[in-house]
């Protein structure tokens, strides 16, 4: 399987990356193809609204987006989205990438995709993801994504916190089981 990890943190080495670099090992070693794709340091713009692409076609904007990630989503069998929360929700530049599905959504949805969800807060209560999953399910609802799990790493607002805290290991097994 061809599996596109989408990063969303502005720290390379924080926690949502140490669950995104286990997940990968543990899916790697069941024979997957990884591609990872940095969504903070591309150049991915808002989406403008304009309709030009029709929701099947393309957009007017030339960007990272159009011209690199769009076909690595055709060509991917799951998307993994990799993220830290940010004041309860999900970080812009991701948001801003699932905003883009918009040019090819009816395309997209007829792919029927494997979706995985790996998150990190610092927070660890209860409600913390509450939004964050909400809006995940619903995309893979909307866009006809097969849910094939998550991670939601509560208090893991270091590395070090992340590292002793199971969720490292929790994102490896959900990698294996791929």
């Amino acid at each position: 399987m061809k599996i596109l990890v989408l990063e969303s943190s502005g720290n390379k080495r924080g926690s949502s990356n140490l669950l995104a670099e286990a997940f990968i090992r543990g899916a790697k070693e069941n024979g997957h193809e990884i591609t990872e794709f940095d969504v903070i340091r591309a150049d991915i713009r808002a989406c403008l609204g304009c309709n030009h692409c029709g929701m099947n076609g393309s957009c007017v904007q030339k960007d990272d987006y159009e011209t690199k990630l769009k076909s690595m989503i055709k060509e991917t069998d799951m998307l993994v989205f990799v993220m830290p929360v940010y004041y309860y929700n999900w970080p812009a530049q991701l948001k801003t990438v699932i905003d883009r599905f918009y040019s090819f959504t009816t395309e997209l949805t007829n792919m029927h995709k494997k979706a995985v969800l790996l998150t990190v807060a610092w927070d660890d209560t209860n409600t913390v993801f509450s939004v964050v999953e909400a809006y995940y399910r619903r995309i893979c609802e909307y866009m006809q994504f097969e849910d094939r799990g998550m991670v939601l790493g509560g208090g893991c607002g270091t590395p070090s916190m992340t590292k002793s805290s199971g969720f490292v290991e929790k994102a490896y097994d959900l990698g294996k089981s791929i």
